[in-house]
């Protein structure tokens, strides 16, 4: 049998079948539709937060100290050197945690965790189990706290507003969880830049005062050198040379001193002014955007696929006796040789 005589075989063989194919597609078809219907709805808010923080004092000085020192525009005080980003204090083990115990009175004053396990086992798959409620707090943190991971997505927009996107079957539960998650946002926000700033001011201090322990030390020994060094004649250098390398130590350390005076004073200025303020611009309220699976396009794709499946399952049998022959007529010809 020849390739031309294999594809008038397979032709052949579907005109004559074609109303098993098509209804073995409508099969498919109606299968794919109601697999499309049984997916929930999922609806989802998107809330715009304002993290309003006092910007950095650009005539401050530390940036005049800092030109004195050669840094110019380069050099940063210690408070700038790191940042709290809002952005991954919202995505922290530590938010989700704190959002999943807090207590919703209008869904029988359960804690979000457990309402989430409740929701996850009402649209859960026929193939999955269901989700068992843990007996400790801590448990029951970790597991709502890995639930509600992936029910919102964080992200800065270009005008540097931070868009917090949630995702819910049940639209009740939208409103009254973001609150709380942008509620949890903005505290620990708020703490830890009230942390850091008292952390930079201990710094400061420690390293000022370590500064002006360090100059009483080289003016201790420049007084002695001068006492020892007073009946020497000018010109000898191996007394010259110690005398002017300690001048110069003392130098760089009130540059330093001075710096670091500058910085202890921008630590006290951020820490009574740091406080940021966060403002809600657009509220997790209705009207929620509807996330639906197309029962359309599920049933039109599943009866495509149907009529190719089917149409393969009654051809397979051709195409494997001429494959057979091919290999046999391939040997034979071997053999003969």
């Amino acid at each position: 049998m020849t390739s031309k005589e294999l594809i008038k075989r397979i032709l052949l063989r579907l005109i004559k079948l074609k109303f098993l194919i098509l209804i073995g597609g409508l099969l498919v078809g109606i299968l794919m539709f109601f697999y499309a219907k049984s997916k929930p709805v999922i609806y989802s808010v998107k809330s715009t937060i304002f993290p309003l923080t006092p910007g950095s004092d650009k005539n401050s000085a530390t940036s005049k100290i800092s030109e004195l020192l050669g840094g110019g525009g380069g050099t940063k005080s210690i408070t700038e050197e790191a940042t709290v980003n809002i952005e991954e204090v919202g995505r922290s083990k530590k938010t989700r945690e704190a959002v999943v115990l807090e207590h919703l009175p209008d869904f029988q004053n359960l804690t979000i965790a457990e309402i989430l396990i409740n929701e996850g086992n009402k649209h859960k798959s026929f193939f999955e189990a269901d989700i068992k409620k843990p007996k400790t707090q801590e448990e029951l943190a970790l597991l709502g706290s890995s639930i509600l991971k992936d029910m919102y997505i964080l992200k800065f927009n270009k005008n540097s507003l931070l868009e917090i996107t949630f995702s819910n079957y049940n639209e009740k539960l939208i409103p009254p969880i973001s609150y709380i998650l942008i509620d949890k946002i903005s505290q620990f926000y708020k703490e830890l830049k009230i942390e850091k700033a008292k952390l930079d001011l201990d710094f400061a201090s420690n390293k000022l005062d370590s500064l002006e322990t360090v100059i009483k030390d080289i003016d201790a020994k420049r007084i002695k050198m001068n006492s020892t060094t007073l009946f020497i004649p000018n010109g000898r250098l191996k007394y010259i040379i110690p005398k002017d390398n300690l001048e110069s130590i003392k130098i760089q350390t009130l540059l330093q001193r001075d710096y670091a005076s500058a910085n202890k004073d921008d630590a006290v200025y951020r820490l009574d002014k740091i406080t940021p303020i966060i403002q809600i611009l657009d509220k997790p309220t209705p009207p929620f955007d509807v996330i639906q699976v197309s029962k359309k396009i599920y049933a039109i794709a599943g009866f495509i696929i149907g009529c190719i499946l089917f149409s393969t399952l009654f051809v397979i049998g051709i195409i494997i006796k001429f494959t057979n022959n091919q290999v046999k007529n391939t040997l034979a010809k071997q053999f003969e040789v």
